[in-house]
């Protein structure tokens, strides 16, 4: 049997934990066994002093000191303090107390794509204005594009496989929610990440699912607004690195079993059937421990914790439930998650691996 799995996933994800010190250049290195120079990064303040801060976003296109919040509608920002530079080993930030403020602990996720060389367009591209820096090995790419406000829209992703996840935010406007499209709930339906809302019925992906070189749009303003600025975050599964799926609670401490083929390095769920259901991320740096029980909320500002009790178990070939929880285990409710490895289960030779 072929295996074309990914066996090192620090390559192209990994967690930073960091204290800030309130200065105007704090240097927060990977090192590790593969240094990242991050194309994604996902900032968030998790100390109780300073916790009520954004989940604040940057990416290597758009530019280090511009930044998006996944817990509120608002415009992108443009601050020279918040991140100032994406190095070979990690990141650079200011001393803005969203990101630095002194003696505050920090979490940052990083993705890595195309170290920030962009291609523009593609031939299946009918937006007026799109790049996309695509990583295929690892299935992500970085996208912008000018909305045309037309129905049928399609932008170039750039990945050469049909993305199981399509993130998007209009930027130059306020008032506009992030939309996800997962394909798990299907091309009529989506998710917005700054609310707590269940899958909304709608038409934002044209009810129309995503292929090898693009995605499609219909022509709301919150995603393809005629001259409105968007960025989209697209993701392939790939093999032993991530995985995109869905999974139903039963409501038991001895909860659902969720096969990813690798152990889990970060989790992210949304229940999909009920409003007012948060989301939340896990990862293996804040909980280091197989039984994970801190999390961070997209759509809010605090970290909080399952009170030692743990909401999921990270094993070596998934994850498992734990607790009844409405949020991320109740009993015949759906969800949705997004899951990236620390390790593989089974490595490029067919290999059985370890978790740690």
């Amino acid at each position: 049997m072929a295996y074309t799995t990914i066996d090192d996933p620090s390559v192209y994800f990994q967690t930073a934990l960091y204290t800030g010190d309130g200065a105007s250049s704090n240097a927060i290195t990977n090192g590790g066994n593969s240094d990242l120079q991050p194309d994604w990064l996902w900032i968030k303040n998790r100390s109780s002093s300073g916790g009520t801060g954004p989940n604040i976003i940057f990416d290597s296109t758009r530019g280090p000191t511009k930044d998006l919040h996944t817990n509120n509608n608002e415009a992108e920002h443009t601050n020279s303090n918040t991140c100032k530079s994406f190095n070979t080993d990690g990141f650079t930030v200011g001393d803005s107390g969203a990101v630095n403020n002194n003696t505050d602990n920090f979490v940052a996720w990083q993705w890595k794509a195309n170290g920030g060389t962009t291609t523009s367009g593609g031939g299946n591209d009918s937006v007026s204005t799109s790049t996309h820096q695509a990583n295929t090995t690892s299935g992500f790419s970085v996208v912008t594009y000018t909305g045309n406000g037309t129905a049928g829209a399609t932008v170039a992703h750039g990945l050469g496989a049909v993305p199981q996840i399509v993130l998007l935010k209009r930027r130059d406007a306020s008032g506009h929610t992030w939309q996800m499209y997962h394909h798990s709930l299907g091309n009529t339906h989506y998710l917005q990440l700054n609310n707590t809302d269940a899958a909304l019925d709608g038409e934002v992906f044209n009810d129309t699912t995503p292929s090898s070189s693009v995605f499609t749009l219909h022509d709301f303003s919150t995603s393809n607004g005629n001259n409105g600025t968007f960025v989209a975050y697209c993701f392939a599964e790939k093999q032993g690195y991530s995985k995109f799926g869905s999974y139903t609670g039963n409501g038991n401490a001895d909860g659902t079993f969720v096969y990813t083929g690798f152990k889990p390095a970060w989790i992210m769920t949304k229940r999909t059937d009920a409003n007012n259901e948060a989301w939340n991320i896990q990862d293996n740096k804040r909980s280091p421990f197989n039984v994970q029980d801190n999390f961070i909320q997209t759509d809010s500002d605090a970290e909080g914790s399952a009170g030692g009790t743990g909401i999921w178990d990270a094993l070596s070939n998934g994850f498992k439930l734990r607790q009844n929880l409405s949020s991320t285990n109740n009993s015949g409710s759906n969800y949705i998650y997004m899951a990236f490895a620390e390790s593989p289960f089974v490595s490029s030779k067919g290999v059985p691996t370890t978790a740690r």
